[in-house]
């Protein structure tokens, strides 16, 4: 049976089930994280509730658990060991990555790992990729040789690693821009021949949907570094993989603008607005330091109200990378 018949019968199965694991475990893991006072401030809310943290967790288990439903069926029932080498590399990554947003989110935001150590252990989540010499070498014509799996590799992984943690901080944001992100490339990777990468891309889409439950406005669990170090490091690993490392450049468009507002404010300047007493939100800088500053500003240009709330910020932000993927498959297809 080939791979196209094998998704057409399991694919369905595969993906339920890291939604159904997921979509049950949040809650328990809500329960816990507040008894064990695993929780953060929901900082864009009058009362300032006390939210449960980490919640990346309960996204990886039922992740996990779907990818390994699918090498199992390949492995018992169809006899078949193909890409398993790799799935297993791409894992690896991930469980690396998952590590240090772990480490991040149980020292706590503002007392978490230093910039400096962050970077070298989101390095080190590449090596498995290169042990594999993942990918096509050649990009744009050019042959890059060693040059691909010793430093163009650990960067792509670090940059995405890294740049997907910036754009945050508003319920629903990280779990949605995953949605969003990663169905894309589940589309991508199916219609290029590469299917085992779309189901993984599709498992990923339904554990986050799951969690989206919870996490959109207003939000009973935040994702944390837990949920946003893994995601953008199996972004990553799929651009790599799936050599589509021009059209997932494409669609992190709105994390490099991010990127290049964080860096105006020397990367000191925090995303959030600032609480009104109805519940809008104001700028909290005069300068605009990140997408979440442009939405709110944008926002209270447009509305005939002139105000902006919290679960239109995420919305707006998510529109506009709506319209960049479209754009992406306009062009690059």
């Amino acid at each position: 049976m080939d791979d196209l018949t094998f998704l057409g019968i399991l694919f369905v199965p595969i993906v339920l089930m890291s939604f159904l694991i997921t979509l049950v475990l949040t809650p328990i893991w809500i329960k816990r994280a507040k008894k064990e006072k695993l929780t953060g401030q929901d900082v864009h809310k009058l009362k300032k509730e006390k939210i449960a943290e980490a919640g990346g967790i309960s996204v990886l288990i039922g992740f996990i658990i779907g990818v390994f439903l699918y090498v199992s069926l390949k492995t018992f029932f169809f006899e078949t060991e193909l890409n398993l080498i790799r799935i297993l590399g791409l894992l690896c990554v991930m469980f690396f990555a998952a590590i240090v947003g772990i480490f991040d989110d149980f020292l706590g935001w503002k007392r978490g790992l230093k910039n400096r150590t962050r970077i070298i252990l989101l390095l080190f989540a590449a090596i498995p990729l290169v042990a594999l010499n993942a990918g096509n070498s050649t990009m744009m014509g050019i042959d890059f040789g060693l040059l691909y799996p010793l430093i163009l590799i650990p960067i792509a992984i670090l940059a995405t690693t890294s740049t997907y943690n910036f754009l945050a901080g508003y319920n629903g944001l990280e779990a949605s821009q995953g949605i969003l992100i990663l169905g894309a490339l589940s589309i991508i990777t199916f219609a290029t021949g590469n299917l085992w990468l779309s189901v993984i891309s599709a498992c990923m889409v339904a554990s986050l949907l799951a969690f989206y439950l919870f996490n959109k406005y207003p939000a009973k669990v935040f994702p944390g570094d837990t949920l946003t170090y893994p995601v953008g490091a199996l972004i990553g690993a799929i651009a790599i993989l799936g050599n589509i490392e021009k059209i997932a450049i494409f669609f992190f468009i709105p994390y490099i603008l991010e990127v290049i507002l964080k860096l105006r404010g020397k990367l000191k300047k925090e995303s959030f607005g600032k609480v009104q007493k109805d519940g809008s939100l104001e700028l909290r800088y005069p300068k605009l330091y990140g997408l979440e500053h442009v939405a709110i500003a944008v926002l209270k240009k447009i509305k005939p109200s002139k105000k902006a709330y919290e679960w239109e910020v995420p919305l707006l932000i998510n529109l506009f990378q709506i319209v960049v993927i479209v754009a992406g498959f306009i062009i690059f297809f």
